[in-house]
């Protein structure tokens, strides 16, 4: 078809890539967020459904099916409708969509067929196995089909096996009866391109003895030749700090995002637990008051100790028809990163930020006394939780300052998370936990019970480290500058440690949870 979309319905069959959805082409991509239905197996590609828009038609397939429905989505199209066939690795690569085009081409009903990143290199390139290097030969085989292996046997560059993991030591055996010798190095890895990537390297006379205890499952792939030798070089994401870790990170959802998304940079799973909902005052009328007198002059500075409160107060601003404007002639303080963070978007920018402690305490150390010559009016307004302590305001009244004391957000226990997740708490599912609070810490254990003692304690400061301690926990971690990114950072270093230590003693790298008494081994 042209490149130009038709004017009426069409279907696009979009490879998914290997696994990893961020691999997904930008044509893809497009197509996804243009959608009016998406045919798509939920389980494997769900997180691909981030990229469509909201009310878009799911028609579930499983295990790649999609031929009792093709029927139905090409009468979809017909009607007008854009529909985006979801494929499994690349469209057209041992991923036919033969019948589904001709039910396209019966109906006379335009496609399009957008490629895929295909496991056979995906999943090497992840792997750290160079898919040609100085035998310029790549050969890709379905051992789903009859294969002469024989044949195979000849291939003097890199012999790439889909649908094999049954048969690898049958494969093996062939390869060798064909003239492959029996030193010549295999890679099998499963799970490609995800973080439960898990790859085996052996040699053809060994692939019995080392696949004994792996526990393989399609999809996987088996990789002959002496491009397998470069992976000691070149594997950079399995050798990840946190790779394959299980993350648990027990904060709201709106702040723990970003800490999710470092933590799957270091090769992790994160896991958002809420432990605390953040609610709106009981009575508005305190918070109205002090947004009246934030824009009539009553104070010379507003201090902000969270990223919430800037939140609260920028939707009060928004109910009154208000923006950052408002805040002209008036002296901003933030408690830290974060909470900077938030002003800046908001389009503030903070006149005080501590550089040393991110606390209460480091905001009063370098808040600069009331001077009756130098500053109009003394007083502070202090937009904050309802459970937040009296440490800035006895530090700020000490300093000459009169402070409004309000209540800006009320912070609520979060219900208890789900029974599998509870499970997993206290059992030793988790590799690690992130805690950037007091509260955090008082909050998980109410709703999930206590971490087990395989799990690595992270805390984001000395305070909440003694809350953790009170309540029976060994931290572990504790980041040395009181933020997120500083815990996610101390976090992985801690891993790459346990890693470095465990390789020099030539130990396999082990996950915590796989420490826990009757987790299942296998080497890495």
């Amino acid at each position: 078809m042209s490149s130009d979309s038709p004017t009426s319905g069409f279907v696009a069959f979009v490879g998914a890539g290997p696994g990893d959805p961020n691999l997904l082409t930008l044509r893809a991509a497009e197509l996804l967020a243009r959608a009016d239905a998406v045919v798509i197996d939920v389980e494997t590609q769900g997180a691909l459904l981030r990229h469509c828009r909201e009310g878009v038609e799911v028609l579930e397939v499983v295990n790649d099916d999609a031929l009792p429905r093709s029927g139905q989505y090409v009468k979809l199209a017909k009607g007008g409708l854009l529909v985006v066939r979801v494929c499994e690795g690349d469209p057209m690569l041992f991923s036919s969509i033969d019948e589904e085009v001709a039910a396209c081409t019966a109906a006379e009903v335009d496609f399009e067929i957008v490629p895929g990143v295909p496991p056979a290199t995906g999943v090497l390139t992840y792997a750290g196995i160079p898919a040609a290097t100085a035998v310029p030969e790549f050969r890709v085989v379905d051992a789903a089909q009859e294969q002469d292996w024989a044949s195979h046997a000849a291939c003097r560059g890199t012999l790439v096996i889909y649908n094999g993991i049954g048969e690898a030591v049958p494969i093996g055996r062939a390869l060798i009866a064909g003239g492959k010798p029996d030193t010549t190095p295999v890679a099998v890895s499963s799970g490609g391109t995800t973080t439960e990537q898990y790859t085996v390297v052996s040699t053809l006379g060994r692939l019995q003895a080392d696949l004994k205890h792996a526990g393989f499952t399609e999809p996987a792939l088996i990789v002959v030749g002496e491009a397998v030798t470069q992976r000691d070089k070149l594997s950079w994401f399995e050798t990840k700090p946190l790779f394959g870790w299980r993350v648990l990170v027990p904060r709201t959802k709106e702040q723990s995002r970003s800490l999710s998304e470092q933590i799957v940079a270091y090769g992790a799973v994160p896991e958002e637990v809420p432990t605390i909902s953040v609610e709106p005052p009981r009575t508005p009328q305190q918070m109205d008051r002090a947004i009246k007198g934030l824009v009539t002059g009553r104070y010379e500075w507003v201090a902000f100790t969270s990223a919430n409160a800037v939140k609260a107060v920028r939707e009060k601003f928004e109910e009154y028809g208000l923006d950052a404007r408002a805040f002209a002639g008036l002296k901003v303080a933030a408690v830290g990163e974060a909470t900077a963070r938030a002003l800046v978007e908001f389009g503030v920018k903070p006149d005080l930020l501590p550089s040393g402690e991110q606390s209460s305490e480091g905001l009063v150390a370098e808040w600069p006394p009331y001077d009756s010559m130098l500053d109009p009016i003394n007083r502070v307004l202090l937009p904050r939780a309802d459970i937040s302590t009296d440490t800035l305001v006895a530090g700020l009244t000490e300093l000459g300052w009169e402070c409004d004391d309000v209540t800006a957000y009320r912070t609520v226990r979060a219900a208890p998370p789900p029974a599998p997740i509870r499970e997993a708490i206290k059992g030793g599912g988790f590799d690690a936990v992130l805690f950037t609070s007091s509260s955090t810490v008082r909050n998980l254990v109410g709703i999930a019970g206590k971490p087990h003692n395989v799990t690595v304690i992270a805390v984001i400061g000395p305070q909440t480290a003694k809350t953790a301690e009170e309540f029976g926990l060994r931290v572990d971690v504790m980041a040395d500058r009181p933020s997120a990114t500083a815990l996610a950072a101390a976090l992985a270093e801690y891993g790459a440690k346990q890693r470095q230590a465990a390789l020099a003693v030539g130990d396999t790298p082990r996950r915590p949870s796989q420490n826990r008494r009757g987790a299942r081994r296998r080497a890495r």
